[in-house]
């Protein structure tokens, strides 16, 4: 899929500029991208770009900070230890994980990016 193209800026800064998280999407095809927008104490901000990865089997992110995951286009779906169900999640969709909650991706959409907003904070 060919990169979205915008009128705006996509870049900015976060302090002088606007940016759009949607534009110029790096080729995900190899490998998932991640981005930091933004970084200070006790937070970090992240673009996220798949394309049908997955977290490898019998792997569980355990971190030692919350996260909060907004999905601002395609589709995934997350697993949680504690859960029995997998969560589906599509655009504009999100959720909060407390740290050291022990989740996984368990699907992402193979035909079009799935571009996340996560937001990892004390």
């Amino acid at each position: 899929m060919a990169p979205r193209r915008c009128r705006r800026a996509c870049g900015g800064d976060a302090v002088n500029a606007p940016g759009n998280l949607l534009c110029d999407l790096p080729d995900a095809g190899v490998g998932e991208v991640s981005d930091t927008v933004h970084a200070a104490p006790g937070l970090r901000i992240e673009r996220i770009v798949s394309l049908g990865q997955t977290s490898p089997p019998g792997f569980w992110y355990d971190q030692p900070e919350a996260e909060f995951v907004l999905l601002l286009a395609g589709a995934a779906r997350l697993r949680f230890a504690d859960e029995d169900e997998e969560r589906t999640l599509g655009a504009g969709d999100w959720v909060h994980i407390a740290a050291h909650r022990r989740h996984r991706v368990a699907w992402t959409d193979p035909e079009h990016p799935t571009v996340w907003l996560a937001v990892f904070h004390e």
